[in-house]
């Protein structure tokens, strides 16, 4: 990762729809708190689709990444979220470096922030030998992320 010198702020962001189902919850019927890092991932995946314009298989192919491995997240929880709330989760490409960039997810339930979740991921590809390492974000996947999109509210 970086040391912060060469961060960028991003832009990019990206809103979902999530509706929480039986499973997602414990048996007091409030959302288990590891879900929302599960729901976090796929939200990130969408950003990135968003961006990329493309499905993920695609962009991982078209880029040729092994993957875009989670190295370090946080979440804060405000307020319960429970089976059959409808919720808005905003995703942001809070900031990029050469290979890790950081995912800001705020997740609103009648408006109001009910859970926040930070990630970071980095870029990988395979080497030589087959193995993972990192690996600079394509330009064109980076340009995206660095540019503000024309159709949706910013995230607060």
């Amino acid at each position: 990762m970086s040391d912060g010198k060469d961060r960028v702020e991003g832009q990019f962001f990206n809103t979902v729809d999530w509706r929480v189902a039986w499973g997602h919850c414990d048996p007091a019927g409030i959302v288990f708190n590891p879900r929302f890092m599960e729901v976090f991932d796929d939200c990130t995946a969408r950003l990135l689709e968003a961006a990329a314009g493309m499905n993920k298989r695609d962009f991982l192919a078209a880029y040729q990444a092994a993957g875009i491995p989670l190295v370090e997240t946080t979440a804060r929880f405000l307020r319960p979220v429970t089976y059959g709330d409808s919720c808005a989760i905003t995703s942001h490409a809070a900031w990029l470096t050469r290979s890790s960039f950081g995912v800001r997810h705020v997740l609103r339930l009648h408006g109001e922030v009910a859970v926040e979740g930070e990630e970071v991921r980095v870029w990988t590809a395979r080497d030589a030998e087959g193995r993972m390492r990192s690996a600079p974000l394509p330009e064109p996947l980076r340009a995206a992320l660095l540019a503000r999109p024309a159709v949706c509210h910013p995230p607060d």
